[in-house]
């Protein structure tokens, strides 16, 4: 039986050796701050136009994190490859001939892709938020502020369970392209359009990116009917996780490689 830190080891290893996982933690890292930056700057030039109740509902926390709108596709990519790429090359029947325990692999992979996304998450949502607030000038907030500290931390939070989502639903879909055919889609076109269909965006408010997404507003807007909170929202979040990566252990436990 292969100890569990031997495991962790070697997932460990896994990510930091393959440059794909690696460029795609530093591309979301990236654009999510440069995005961001620039988002705030023009906020912070063009503020006086905008309408009395713009002004009023503009939230400096939330407009940091603009980018990570676009940030979160290379966290995608990254949630895919950490498992999808082991079948590609065929490399999952190696790993689990030498952990044929697949409930401690599954764990051990999902543990490190998890913690790392936890680390560089963090790193970028309080480097992004800095960097915007001074972008923005005397329209910032500071981190004392209100539920600004929770606002940060959180987004850290989302990037992590956006990987974890991944990587939960592409063990059950088992491939690269698969997963990013329909993950790529989901979260960039489904979910958005959906949100703004009358019939159907109270159903498309319950999906885990617009749930979670929550957890980043300080200042509610002028549209917001959510019956839920911020921690509501990164909760229901949570719960997506959850599933997806029970079925994806599902899925690895009773399929062959």
């Amino acid at each position: 039986m292969a100890a569990t830190s031997a495991v962790l080891q070697s997932e460990w290893t896994k990510i930091r050796t393959v440059r794909s996982t690696v460029w795609t933690l530093a591309l979301a890292f990236l654009v999510t701050v440069a995005l961001g930056a620039v988002i705030c700057l023009v906020f912070n030039n063009t503020f006086d136009s905008l309408s009395r109740s713009d002004r009023l509902t503009f939230d400096p926390t939330n407009t940091a994190f603009f980018g990570m709108s676009l940030g979160q596709l290379a966290l995608i990519v990254f949630g895919v490859l950490v498992i999808s790429s082991e079948y590609s090359t065929g490399m999952i029947r190696t790993s689990l001939a030498a952990v044929p325990q697949r409930g401690e692999f599954y764990f051990s992979k999902v543990t490190v892709a998890g913690l790392l996304a936890l680390v560089v998450g963090e790193v970028t949502s309080f480097i992004t938020f800095f960097l915007g607030q001074a972008l923005l000038g005397s329209h910032k907030a500071q981190i004392g502020d209100p539920g600004v500290l929770r606002a940060v931390f959180g987004a850290g939070l989302y990037m992590t369970l956006i990987v974890l989502f991944c990587v939960g639903a592409a063990t059950m879909l088992r491939s690269p392209m698969l997963g990013l055919g329909v993950l790529m889609p989901f979260f960039f076109l489904v979910s958005p359009i959906l949100t703004a269909v009358p019939k159907v965006k109270n159903v498309a408010r319950y999906f885990p990116d617009q749930a979670g997404q929550k957890i980043m507003q300080v200042v509610p807007s002028s549209d917001d009917h959510t019956s839920y909170g911020p921690w509501g929202g990164i909760l229901i979040m949570a719960v997506w996780v959850a599933v997806a990566l029970l079925g994806g252990y599902a899925v690895l436990k009773r399929r062959d490689a």
